[in-house]
């Protein structure tokens, strides 16, 4: 009895069966090895775990351990102000007018260079280098658009997202460095 004949498969291997092997070999060729993989139960077990939920908490009736830092309870740069230099526009420089709102008093107003926002940001990393992340990033610096109004409005949105994570930030706000900053 004579057996079928051979058939030689794409990849040069010799079989009587090639529909199956093929069949394999195309779904295999689609997908890489490394992307078939099983979840085990402990991925399962995993996405039962459910995060506590993020909560906000008004300490400002009653002060709590964490809390008793804060000072403030709110804070923005309302404003800039370009001080112009001479008449050819060298030594012009922005100041930033920033309103704090104190937990037991009225606004308080404070005018501040970007050079002293940078310099606050310097000194806050020195005395607390584990929260850099923490700190976000000052905007940044232009000698070309220092003064073109779309800049400077960026600019302010950046330092008044900054000035709020420090000084509404129980970890910063009691630092002498920041109160520093604030009242001189």
């Amino acid at each position: 009895m004579d057996s079928p004949p051979a058939s030689v498969s794409p990849n040069g291997r010799s079989g009587t069966s090639s529909t199956s092997s093929t069949r394999q070999r195309k779904s295999s060729s689609l997908t890489p090895p490394y992307w078939q993989h099983h979840r085990t139960s402990s991925f399962q077990s995993q996405r039962s775990l459910q995060a506590a939920p993020i909560t906000l908490e008004d300490h400002t009736e009653a002060p709590s351990d964490q809390s008793g830092s804060l000072w403030a309870r709110s804070v923005s740069i309302d404003d800039y102000v370009v001080v112009s230099g001479s008449s050819t526009g060298i030594g012009a420089y922005v100041v930033y007018n920033c309103t704090v709102e104190t937990l037991d008093g009225g606004p308080m107003v404070i005018r501040k260079r970007y050079s002293e926002f940078d310099e606050l940001r310097r000194k806050l990393l020195q005395t607390f280098p584990m929260s850099r992340a923490a700190m976000p990033e000052l905007p940044p610096k232009s000698a070309i658009w220092r003064t073109q109004p779309k800049f400077l409005e960026k600019r302010r949105l950046g330092l008044n997202y900054f000035l709020k994570c420090i000084l509404l930030n129980p970890e910063f706000a009691g630092s002498p460095v920041l109160k520093e900053f604030v009242f001189s």
